[in-house]
């Protein structure tokens, strides 16, 4: 593991982020870099944001020397953190339930270098 970035408490659900993470995991990092922007998902760009800062970590570490060109997402992963549990009024003054689920993602990336 070169870098790694967390963004935890994302307002959307883990199913429909690992949608997203499941085309770039793996990937190097330029070839994910630029998929996620020509994605159709509301998923994407928080994807790219969190890509990104991984990539920034792993070029300013002075400890290692490393390049963009040779980095690849090696462990992604999403899990579901907690869900607000809210009410929606439906006919004949009812009201049913229904969660916001947040997620947390966790980005490593490696060098294919070590490899």
């Amino acid at each position: 593991m070169v870098s790694r970035a967390i963004w935890k408490y994302v307002r959307i659900s883990p199913r429909k982020l690992r949608l997203v993470a499941d085309i770039i995991r793996g990937k190097p990092v330029t070839e994910a870099m630029a998929m996620l922007p020509l994605l159709n998902k509301r998923a994407a760009p928080i994807l790219l944001k969190t890509l990104k800062s991984a990539v920034s970590n792993a070029i300013n570490n002075e400890d290692l020397n490393v390049k963009e060109e040779d980095l690849f997402v090696s462990r992604l992963l999403i899990n579901e953190s907690f869900r607000l549990k809210r009410w929606r009024p439906i006919s004949r003054g009812r009201a049913v339930p229904y969660a916001h689920r947040f997620s947390h993602i966790w980005i490593e990336l490696d060098s294919m270098k070590e490899l």
